[in-house]
């Protein structure tokens, strides 16, 4: 009798532990299709705007085909529409966005985590975090009444001089005489106007520099403290530990951090629209006035009807494509820079 009850006491205990282990194997199968369901929620949701603007902006790539593409006509009087000058306007304040938001970035992050005192780096990064949260609509109010007239009475004039092949002082410079095309980029046919597409590109440059210093101040502390200990106890400047420690050891996570500021000027709405100047004429110069994909749909969209419409969706779905092309490049080049590593 008591050999039976010291039987069923294991057997009862491997009847319970069965128990638990089936349902943790239970729990975790939920868990599992709860995870796959949040990501596929996302994907769904990607293929459904992407999908649905395809699908709205069809009459319009029916009716234009590829000449919408190449096209820099939009008329909604005639119902003629082409997407060239969006697309390059988009383009064009995105690379401006670049040009100057990620020296200035990069320089924020080394500032922070190798010269600045410990004092100052808690008020400069409040700071950095504080212009990240202004809503778009303030810098766009910012850079039409107090930017833009700096730019139409300092800047541009300074720029039109010096590169442009129509000068309004009437001297054509140096470099312009000895670098053909240059000129191109540089003229405008309204130089005491301050709104276009360099300027645009500035005020979404200031948009994205907290973004893009946040992230790469953030791989810059991930840095091992003792490599670069090492590089200044045999002699290294701070210079050369910087390009030469921290610079190889982050640089896959700083140009993702590059592209997310770069997606987010892609994007960009209500500062662009606010100076940009709204303008439907295809040109080079990065001083005249223009358009982007996102101020166009905002613009036109709450009274487009019919053919406009369609046209509006249709550039829509090219952002969508820009933003992945953007997107799939920097994956690329991420993807180069493991295998590089690897070696």
């Amino acid at each position: 009798m008591h050999a039976s009850a010291s039987t069923a006491v294991p057997s009862a205990e491997r009847t319970a532990e069965a128990a638990r282990n089936a349902k943790d194997t239970r729990d975790d199968r939920i868990f599992g299709w709860v995870l796959k369901g949040c990501a596929l929620i996302v994907l769904l949701a990607l293929v459904g705007a992407a999908g649905s603007t395809l699908w709205l902006g069809s009459d319009a790539f029916r009716t234009f085909g590829f000449g919408f593409l190449t096209s820099a006509t939009w008329d909604p009087s005639n119902d003629q529409y082409g997407a060239l000058v969006p697309v390059m306007g988009t383009v064009g304040t995105a690379f401006i966005a670049l040009l100057f938001a990620v020296p200035v970035s990069f320089g924020i992050a080394l500032f922070l985590t190798e010269i600045a005192p410990q004092w100052l780096r808690g008020p400069v990064s409040s700071a950095i975090e504080l212009l990240a949260g202004i809503p778009s609509i303030i810098y766009g109010m910012w850079g039409l009444f107090i930017f833009a007239p700096f730019v139409a009475e300092h800047i541009k004039p300074w720029l039109m001089n010096n590169f442009s092949a129509d000068p309004p002082d009437g001297k054509v410079s140096f470099l312009v005489q000895h670098v053909p095309g240059i000129g191109k980029f540089f003229s405008s046919e309204y130089p005491f106007f301050g709104a276009g597409v360099f300027t645009a590109g500035l005020v979404l440059a200031v948009m994205i520099i907290p973004f893009i210093s946040s992230v790469m101040r953030e791989v810059f502390q991930t840095v091992p403290t003792r490599l670069k200990e090492s590089a200044y106890a045999l002699g290294s400047s701070t210079w050369e530990v910087v390009w030469d420690i921290v610079v190889p050891y982050t640089r896959t996570a700083v140009i993702g951090g590059i592209f997310l500021g770069l997606g987010r000027a892609l994007g960009e709405t209500m500062a662009v629209a606010f100076v940009l100047g709204n303008t439907f004429k295809f040109s080079l110069s990065f001083l005249e006035t223009g358009s982007s994909i996102a101020s166009t749909i905002a613009n036109q969209f709450g009274e487009a009807q019919g053919l406009q419409r369609s046209a509006l969706m249709a550039l829509a779905f090219l952002l969508f494509v820009v933003t992945f092309i953007v997107l799939l490049i920097a994956r690329l080049m991420l993807r180069r820079l493991k295998t590089r590593e690897g070696k």
